[in-house]
């Protein structure tokens, strides 16, 4: 039994990251949807979509890599955890590494980048941080 199903999609990012696959696959949900959305949105994959399968759906994340084949994701991070949820507000969101980065918030209107959050001036939990 998975305990934190967006840890487990995290560390699958971070895995496929570093052995350079061009994509990888995932159970699907709203909330994995919306992470994948917002990473589209930033630029830090490709593209992502609904595959079909048996027992459940799949969601399959296409990696972005450099022209070199240099690593676009360098550093994934989970915030909220089960045993320790974090939130914020939109003032007290700090840009990552001076805005090079992103948290990624769960809010009332959807997962959001922190730019998006601070610009709609909405708070949440923070998910992870990816730079």
């Amino acid at each position: 039994m998975m305990t934190d199903p967006i840890a487990d999609m995290l560390t699958r990012i971070r895995n496929a990251v570093r052995v350079e696959r061009p994509l990888v696959e995932m159970p699907v949900s709203k909330v994995k949807r919306g992470l994948a959305e917002v990473l589209k949105r930033e630029g830090y994959i490709w593209d992502w979509e609904e595959v079909e399968s048996k027992p459940a759906n799949q969601l399959r994340v296409h990696l972005k890599y450099g022209p070199n084949g240099e690593r676009v994701i360098r550093r994934i991070r989970r915030i909220s955890k089960p045993g320790r949820r974090v939130y914020s507000g939109a003032a007290d969101l700090k840009p990552i590494l001076g805005g090079l980065g992103i948290s990624i918030l769960s809010t009332s209107r959807g997962v959001i980048s922190d730019r998006e959050a601070r610009q709609r001036k909405l708070g949440g939990e923070v998910l992870c941080e990816i730079w």
